[in-house]
């Protein structure tokens, strides 16, 4: 058996938002990370939302949560609101065995700010958490 990957934040490969929206036109799943709240406002379309917080007293249930809809081989782009979590997130999941995953420069506030966002006529700042600037 192969021991666990170790991975720091600064080995989890980026991708910017243009590359990323390329990237979901392909074969890329998308994990949101945010709040249920969080995603609600809005969201990449088609996203899975597994938010990043899911601990309990055995440890994580984010990784369990995240094995029920996603294969350790799916080319995945994980994504919270500025860039904090996903890549935190990205580091549990490459340690994990999650072979192909990338975190999205920015966040979801990045999308918004580039105009991909789908979400209609709603203002920018409404689409984005109230903690980020």
């Amino acid at each position: 058996m192969d021991a666990p990957k170790s991975c720091t934040p600064e080995e989890v490969a980026t991708v910017n938002v243009i590359s990323a929206k390329d990237l979901l036109g392909s074969n890329y799943c998308y994990l949101d990370v945010r709040t249920p709240e969080e995603f609600s406002k809005s969201h990449i379309d088609h996203a899975f939302n597994v938010p990043y917080m899911f601990i309990t007293q055995e440890g994580t249930e984010f990784l369990k949560e995240v094995s029920l809809i996603l294969k350790k081989d799916d080319h995945i782009i994980v994504g919270c609101n500025s860039g904090g979590r996903g890549v935190r997130a990205c580091v549990d999941l490459i340690e994990a065995g999650y072979e192909n995953v990338s975190n999205m420069e920015g966040g979801y506030s990045a999308w918004v700010d580039a105009g991909l966002t789908s979400a209609g006529d709603k203002p920018a700042e409404e689409l984005k958490s109230k903690f980020r600037p």
